[in-house]
């Protein structure tokens, strides 16, 4: 069901952007008030949920991942760490160069509002916690929870996830769409729509061009390592990418991804190890579109960052994104609490972060389960050495 629901959430955004950007034209004042009245309330919902979020996934990823054992567990976990970081610091240094010509600053979401398009009421609706608490929490208790004999508070942090993914799944998802009309609905009225669908569609061009690029990259690593030819690996793996194309899902891709691992020269018990497990922690796509969005919205807006800023923020990211799959746009949900403490995006930001990446969730999901053959390809050469 899951792939289902992550097609038809992109379907719904593009309709939102489209409905947002037809109904600024025409919609009378009042009427769009109502809009922006919901747009402020469910502003202050999501971040109420972001550090329950953060704690209902990130803890119970921790606690899951350290139930297996062995240094082949320790070393797939470092690979793909490696590999996540790198591709967000690649993204970082093709935005710095690239995005300040491509998109320039906008200043799209900082206009006064003025009387008129102004909420009619606001509900304050404070976090129970900060956003560095609840990694804190979710970092300290998930590493309890792996290394020692605590069945019960396990099955606790399960089922408080199980809680947080049915709110995201039965009222953020279904909301987001009507959520991003309101943001683009607002953008329209002020005259600066024109401004983000350019910004859009040059970022995404950028980013499609350096998945290709990461892939290349990661494999020719590979095939270094394993001294095999790493373009006729990435082309077996070519089904598995397409596969993920449909499906916007690691987890669903896992069996094609399976099969064509073993296709490339990895041992069945390797593969049947490293794929699942890199399905969950291995997120180079993911890392890289979230990196080069944050980059380009703050180069739009004219907000500061440094290099030191961005450092951190990938860093603590290829830890926090480990809890995305399973969840439609998993990724994005997982780090908007990285994206406001570190970043300092406000809830318009993150909205907007939200549109841009999941109008590229399949590219992403794709470049994440193609990668997965090439960390399996590493792994098998280091323990066939080690042997």
């Amino acid at each position: 069901m899951l792939p289902k629901i992550k097609v038809n959430l992109l379907l719904l955004i593009v309709i939102a952007i489209a409905l947002g950007i037809g109904c600024g034209f025409f919609m009378p004042d009042w009427a769009a008030r109502i809009f922006l009245t919901f747009n402020d309330i469910f502003a202050q919902f999501l971040g109420f949920m972001i550090p329950l979020i953060i704690v209902g996934f990130v803890a119970p990823a921790i606690a899951h991942i350290g139930r297996a054992a062995g240094l082949m567990l320790v070393v797939t976990v470092i690979v793909a760490y490696v590999f996540t970081s790198m591709s967000g610091f690649f993204a970082f240094g093709v935005g710095e160069w690239v995005f300040p010509s491509l998109v320039g600053q906008r200043h799209l979401l900082d206009q006064p509002a003025s009387a008129a398009l102004a909420p009619y009421f606001s509900v304050t609706m404070p976090p129970l916690m900060s956003v560095m608490t609840a990694l804190v929490f979710a970092f300290v208790t998930g590493i309890c929870m792996a290394r020692l004999s605590t069945g019960a508070l396990r099955r606790g942090f399960d089922e408080f996830r199980d809680c947080v993914q049915f709110v995201i799944m039965k009222a953020i998802i279904p909301l987001l769409p009507l959520y991003i009309f309101g943001i683009f609905l607002k953008m329209t009225m002020e005259g600066e729509v024109s401004s983000v669908l350019g910004a859009f569609a040059g970022i995404i061009g950028v980013i499609f061009a350096m998945h290709i690029i990461l892939l290349l990259f990661q494999y020719a690593v590979a095939g270094i390592v394993a001294r095999r030819n790493p373009l006729r690996m990435l082309l077996t793996m070519m089904p598995a990418y397409f596969t993920a194309l449909g499906t916007q899902s690691s987890a669903a891709t896992i069996p094609v991804t399976l099969r064509q691992t073993v296709k490339t020269g990895v041992k069945e018990d390797i593969a049947g190890f490293v794929v699942p497990l890199c399905a969950t922690i291995h997120m180079s796509g993911s890392a890289m579109k979230i990196v080069a969005c944050a980059l380009a919205v703050m180069i739009m807006e004219g907000m500061p960052w440094t290099t030191d800023m961005f450092a951190g923020f990938i860093m603590m990211l290829g830890i926090t994104i480990v809890a995305a799959p399973g969840v439609p746009g998993g990724a994005i949900m997982a780090s908007l609490g990285l994206l406001g403490s570190i970043l300092g995006f406000d809830a318009e930001k993150q909205s907007l972060m939200i549109a841009l990446y999941i109008t590229m969730d399949s590219f992403g999901t794709a470049c994440n389960v193609t990668g997965d053959g090439a960390i399996a390809q590493i792994i098998q050469a280091i323990f066939r050495r080690k042997k």
